[in-house]
């Protein structure tokens, strides 16, 4: 399998899972939790954090890795933090660009996606943690090859298509449709309006994928975009479906997440009504805050300002959104990570 068909599949389907411990109801919970005990792969924590609990603030990295069968070793495609917060009764999804320029302990500067590659999830989230002093609970990886199948299976997702991103997304349709296995996606079609609407798994999956009409940072809010629709349509579905999913998904899924734990974030965020899901980038992308270019042997990269990581705790930590963290007002004490 090349490594550009397996980055058109998109490993986003970590957010299903997610999707799954947040909107199944309580009294179909426990076949959630036995599907989850006896069919996914359970990992064993590997990294002992530095940094003491927030209260009330559970930090999951959402991973997904472009790695290609028969590699033994490969980068992380997308890294988010999705924070439970029960003390603001809300979720967060935070991005962190792959691109990002950082330390990675015990091999030096380079990119924040090299880190899975070097040391797999011990190192990522010990690099992830000492860049950004973010403390990390727990993480669920996937490398999975059938979101497209998922979406179709939840009947699509909704999504605010721009009139710039048209045709992109088409020129990436016909590989996405000659990719997807699902036995009733009918005939191929193309995106032929702007607007909001419902679009199937290969139409999802090929807007997810494009970045050269803007940037890699678009991209990001492209798949964050995609997951929010995911967990508002899953929030709706009809619950006999949930097994169906389970079945599809759970096989696929990597994870120190403990039964103990899904109990606890299932029970947390079943009260977090009505769910509010916040959205963040992390570097702050604001050509102020960052510096984007290719920099000595690392490609390129963006270099961001150390002291702007305190919108980030704070957002995950305290609450306050990234566009209205006061440091943003004063630019007298940016320091970039040359």
């Amino acid at each position: 399998m090349t490594q550009k068909n397996k980055k058109f599949k998109f490993t986003k389907v970590v957010i299903i899972l997610l999707a799954l411990i947040i909107t199944i109801p309580l009294f179909t919970f426990y076949h959630f939790y036995n599907k989850l005990n006896t069919t996914s792969t359970k990992v064993e924590n590997a990294y002992k954090s530095k940094y003491e609990t927030v209260d009330g603030v559970t930090n999951i990295l959402l991973l997904g890795t472009d790695g290609r069968e028969k590699e033994l070793a490969f980068r992380s495609d997308c890294m988010m933090i999705a924070t439970i917060d029960a003390k603001n009764k809300n979720i967060k999804l935070t991005s962190l660009a792959r691109d990002t320029y950082v330390n990675i302990p015990g091999k030096g500067k380079g990119k924040l996606n090299a880190a899975y590659f070097w040391g797999k999830e011990k190192l990522l989230f010990q690099t992830i943690e000492e860049n950004f002093q973010i403390k990390l609970d727990k993480f669920i990886q996937v490398d999975f090859d059938n979101l497209m199948n998922i979406i179709f299976l939840i009947g699509g997702v909704d999504i605010d298509i721009k009139e710039y991103e048209i045709k992109s997304i088409n020129e990436m349709i016909p590989g996405s449709y000659k990719q997807c296995t699902y036995s009733s996606k009918g005939n191929m079609e193309l995106i032929t309006h702007s607007g909001k609407q419902r679009i199937n798994g290969y139409q999802a999956i090929a807007y997810t994928r494009i970045r050269k009409v803007d940037s890699a940072i678009y991209r990001d809010e492209r798949q964050r975009e995609v997951m929010l629709s995911v967990i508002n349509t899953m929030k709706e579905e009809d619950f006999s479906k949930y097994p169906s999913l389970l079945n599809t998904l759970l096989p696929y899924v990597s994870t120190n997440l403990t039964p103990k734990d899904l109990i606890d974030i299932a029970f947390t965020a079943y009260n977090f009504k009505p769910l509010t899901i916040k959205q963040g980038e992390f570097p702050i992308i604001d050509d102020v805050h960052v510096k984007g270019g290719k920099y000595k042997n690392a490609g390129w990269v963006w270099l961001y300002d150390l002291n702007s990581r305190k919108v980030l705790q704070d957002f995950i930590n305290n609450d306050i959104d990234m566009d209205k963290n006061e440091y943003l007002k004063d630019n007298s004490n940016i320091q970039l990570n040359y």
